[in-house]
């Protein structure tokens, strides 16, 4: 059996262990998001390069930039 000082400090390091734990799955999903975004940016960035080396319009897909055609 372990003493009262003992038996508290055990139960604050899991405590705190449990807080890590939490923290860093939800940092990992979090870093999932990310490089699931990096590679639909890196796929419309390769687009987009393929289309300006091609020497077409370059769409964006934003009515409010696109130059009206009569431009």
């Amino acid at each position: 059996m372990l003493d009262p000082y003992t038996e508290n400090r055990l139960t604050e390091m899991e405590v705190k262990m449990a807080f890590a734990t939490d923290l860093i799955d939800h940092l990992n999903t979090i870093v999932i998001q990310q490089q699931h975004q990096l590679e639909r940016l890196s796929r419309e960035l390769t687009r987009i390069k393929a289309q300006a080396a091609a020497g077409g319009p370059i769409a964006s897909g934003d009515p409010a930039i696109e130059v009206p055609p009569h431009y």
